[in-house]
């Protein structure tokens, strides 16, 4: 590996990245992935502040240049398809979508065909098991993607649905450095704004509601997707407690912004047939809790893990997942679904059935699971939705337990009238 394309946001990650390749004697080419256009509330377009601070570390750096322009691509590829999600009710995660489908696809190869290089380098927080400067690179054997020494700024979970092809021509410079120590390296090397810059949070095309006026995502979100009113239902007491506009505002577990009684209320579910949003007033509600969920089709960064096929395992594996970033892992056991197929049922290898160690709060539709055994991400899955709650099944009767404690309640307020 002689020439590197570092995919550099202007972030101290980024910038760390390229001085430590520059450092190791690799001949580094700096490079700005360009994805979405458009300004925020104060008339700035954050990418293109961004780009120009990416260009000035690059200039600094003596190194080499290029904006890679993928408007077009993020648009068709990841932004359309979460407007899609949006309206179908579900919760999508365009972080991880955006690096499978833009930046370890379209920018990889843009990287490689035009650009020129033998690598690529990112300032995720990961470690590809080919070695830092990828020197046990083998045709013959997979790239691994594992996760960085850093645990608490793992980011492998966004890499979860990286292709093959590309992680066995990815480093991640930063991947065994502590992120002090990368704010560190970066004041020394003659960044110190780059070093105490705040790092960017959330969704990169929504802007932050940072002050009064500001958009948020609803109203961000609202300019792509018509109001569609339905109404909050309380679970235990099938009573309307309001009106929402629409479902798409909305994801489980999330505070519902009911102003009623002195209670706080929390989506549990939404429900697209009927346009309505089933609310409780107890954030930790049974029917937020589930032991089990369902997916779509798995994507295996190296390998399909034999234990799904094999007898002598059940054909099941045990592992450990998260569905958010830097939530602590769980234990589960996952196996392939069954598919029925008239009056026999067979393995449906495009979806997995994924058993908890606890209950689980809150498995949202749309979101990915990633899976993990000890360092190594296997790869992830988008959750279709979750097993039946805890409520649902009545478990330690809690069900029968809340809707006496509403019948008892209603009781005393019809005497008190």
């Amino acid at each position: 590996m002689k020439r590197v394309v570092v995919g550099m946001s202007g972030g101290v990650d980024s910038t760390v990245s390229a001085i430590l390749l520059k450092k190791r004697g690799f001949e580094v080419v700096g490079a700005f992935m360009k994805n979405w256009d458009g300004v925020d509330e104060t008339g700035v377009c954050t990418s293109d502040r961004d780009c120009e601070m990416a260009e000035s570390v690059a200039g600094k750096l003596g190194i080499q240049f290029h904006t890679v322009n993928l408007v077009k691509e993020y648009w068709t590829e990841v932004f359309e398809d979460l407007l899609e999600d949006y309206r179908d009710g579900l919760t999508p995660n365009p972080d991880i979508l955006c690096n499978s489908r833009v930046k370890f696809s379209h920018f990889y190869q843009h990287a490689i065909e035009n650009i020129g290089c033998d690598a690529i380098a990112t300032g995720h927080y990961a470690r590809n098991s080919f070695g830092l400067d990828l020197e046990f690179s083998d045709p013959n054997k997979p790239a691994r993607l594992l996760k960085s020494v850093d645990r608490t700024k793992d980011q492998t979970f966004f890499l979860s649905q990286m292709p093959q092809d590309a992680l066995r021509k990815t480093m991640f410079p930063v991947g065994d450095i502590p992120k002090p120590v990368v704010k560190q390296i970066a004041a020394q090397s003659g960044f110190p704004e780059i070093a105490s810059k705040k790092e960017s949070m959330g969704i990169c095309f929504v802007g932050k509601k940072s002050a009064p006026g500001r958009r948020g995502f609803q109203e961000f979100i609202s300019e792509y997707i018509p109001e569609n009113p339905g109404k909050f239902v309380d679970i235990d007491t099938s009573e309307v407690l309001g009106e929402h506009s629409g479902l798409h505002h909305w994801t489980l577990g999330q505070k519902a912004m009911i102003q009623r009684d002195a209670c706080k209320y929390v989506v549990v579910s939404k429900n697209k047939a009927t346009n309505e949003i089933l609310v409780a007033d107890d954030t930790k509600h049974p029917a937020l809790y589930s032991e089990n969920f369902f997916t779509s089709s798995p994507h295996w960064i190296a390998e399909r893990p034999a234990q799904l096929g094999s007898p002598s395992s059940d054909r099941s594996l045990e592992a450990e997942f998260r569905f958010q970033n830097m939530a602590p892992l769980t234990q589960c056991v996952m196996s392939f679904n069954m598919s029925s197929t008239y009056n026999w049922e067979c393995m449906d290898q495009n979806s997995l059935i994924v058993s908890t160690a606890e209950p689980m709060r809150a498995v949202t539709p749309g979101q990915f699971a990633a899976f993990y055994q000890g360092d190594e991400c296997l790869g992830c899955a988008r959750i279709v939705r979750p097993g039946p709650s805890l409520y649902m099944l009545n478990v330690k009767n809690c069900r029968t337990d809340i809707i006496k404690k509403v019948e008892s309640r209603k009781g005393k307020e019809k005497e008190v009238t």
